[in-house]
């Protein structure tokens, strides 16, 4: 529905917007501010590059149980996003085995020096995105919080995001573990 007003009544998308409470636009600002730090290279501990992957993981597991949660499939739908991230996070890790270009891994202070990158910004916007969306959907539609099909396919969105997030954080955690960047796979 929402693609619909997009198209044929776009005024309405202005109403939504307008109508969203303040605190989503303050949680939005503090999610872009946490991704827009991860533009610059900066120097990490093992927990804070751990810390975003989980963080984002509940923020999803959230967004489907709020939504979600009286679904009579609750538990499959969360499998359903547990067994999509696991999925994506494999097939992330097997296709680019490499952590990101210029990260290191210092064994000393036990710490990662990280290159700059849009991706968690991205990320995290996504995974915004998907929750908002699904919130003006359920707003507008109440009857797709009992709708299987719709829960199934926004975990397997949420699983994605989240898989592509561990994927990062296992490219680095093999760093720390081997201390030097593995060998990229390369694919004809």
């Amino acid at each position: 529905m929402l693609l619909t007003l997009a198209t044929q009544q776009p005024r309405m998308l202005l109403a939504i917007v307008q109508h969203t409470p303040t605190w989503v636009w303050m949680l939005l600002a503090a999610l872009i501010w946490l991704g827009a730090s991860q533009l610059f290279a900066r120097s990490a501990g093992l927990r804070r590059v751990l810390l975003m992957p989980m963080t984002m993981a509940v923020f999803s597991a959230w967004g489907m149980a709020s939504a979600f949660g009286g679904a009579s499939q609750i538990a499959g739908i969360l499998a359903a996003w547990l067994a999509t991230a696991c999925a994506v996070a494999a097939v992330s890790l097997w296709l680019h085995r490499a952590p990101p270009a210029g990260a290191r891994y210092d064994a000393t202070s036990q710490r990662f020096h990280l290159p700059g990158s849009a991706w968690p910004l991205l990320l995290i916007v996504g995974i915004f995105l998907v929750k908002y969306g699904v919130g003006v959907e359920l707003a507008l539609q109440p009857p797709l919080a009992h709708d299987n099909h719709f829960a199934f396919q926004v975990a397997m969105l949420y699983g994605a995001f989240n898989g592509v997030f561990a994927a990062r954080a296992g490219r680095l955690l093999r760093l720390a573990r081997t201390g030097t960047p593995a060998q990229t796979i390369a694919i004809a």
